[in-house]
């Protein structure tokens, strides 16, 4: 009965030759969002989607594939919202609105001084 019970509520062990992939492999889980979830990682996850992605990382890991090369394929076929660390150049309004309100503060203290 024991058995039974490992076998169906079990996660999926995911075997490497190297302690070196299973590092990455469990790095690159961390740092690549979940495509279902809101705000999960795929080490979190246990969406139908989620076990496809950690079986796809798994595989290009195996193969020899590098992490930006991986994190490109997640990005290019889930968009950018799968990386926890979003693209400056798409975000830059968001970076510099706070210093342009600043300047724009500081412009208008200073007029306002001289008044």
């Amino acid at each position: 009965m024991l058995f039974f019970s490992n076998i169906l509520f079990g996660e999926e062990i995911y075997a490497f030759e190297d302690p070196v992939y299973e590092k990455r492999f469990s790095t690159l889980l961390n740092e690549i969002r979940c495509p279902k979830c809101t705000s999960g990682s795929l080490a979190s996850s246990d969406a139908p989607i989620s076990r496809d992605l950690k079986n796809k990382i798994y595989e290009m890991i195996s193969f020899g594939y590098s992490d930006d090369e991986i994190i490109t394929y997640v990005t290019d076929r889930y968009g950018n919202d799968s990386s926890y660390e979003p693209d400056f150049s798409e975000n830059i309004v968001l970076w510099l609105l706070p210093l342009i309100f600043l300047i724009f503060c500081f412009f208008g203290f200073y007029l306002k001084r001289r008044i």
